[in-house]
């Protein structure tokens, strides 16, 4: 299967991620688009979609700068690219378990000037 990519735009930033090969992942896919307000917490972008999945098997907190994850207990898209609040150190780590689903490529330093509410827009890459 061809590696599904996704644009994230927010502001003057357009960054690429990869999706993984997960049930999370596919379904985000299917529904695609997004264009919502990212609610920034600590060095994390979250907002809700119109997708319910439940925690997976490989839903963990300790997440890698640049990954991203879906948020079952708020049927949210996270992108993670610095430490949280509830952060032991300087990686990233979620609230609560979260279910992996992609990377993005490079370039995810730039989200720490995104403001809080600013507009994210989620798109296919590739059919």
């Amino acid at each position: 299967m061809e590696t599904r990519r996704i644009n994230i735009h927010v502001g003057e930033i357009n960054l690429t991620a990869n999706l993984n090969e997960t049930e999370t992942a596919d379904r985000i896919w299917e529904a695609l688009p997004f264009e919502v307000n990212g609610t920034r917490w600590g060095e994390e972008i979250y907002f809700e979609i119109p997708v319910e999945l439940a925690t997976a098997s490989d839903a963990r907190q300790e997440m890698a700068v640049g990954e991203l994850a879906y948020w079952p207990q708020g049927h949210a898209f996270c992108i993670f690219f610095g430490p949280t609040p509830v952060s032991l150190g300087e990686e990233p780590r979620a609230y609560s378990d979260v279910n992996p689903f992609g990377q993005i490529e490079e370039g995810s330093e730039l989200l720490t000037s995104v403001e809080d509410r600013a507009t994210v827009t989620v798109t296919r890459l590739n059919e």
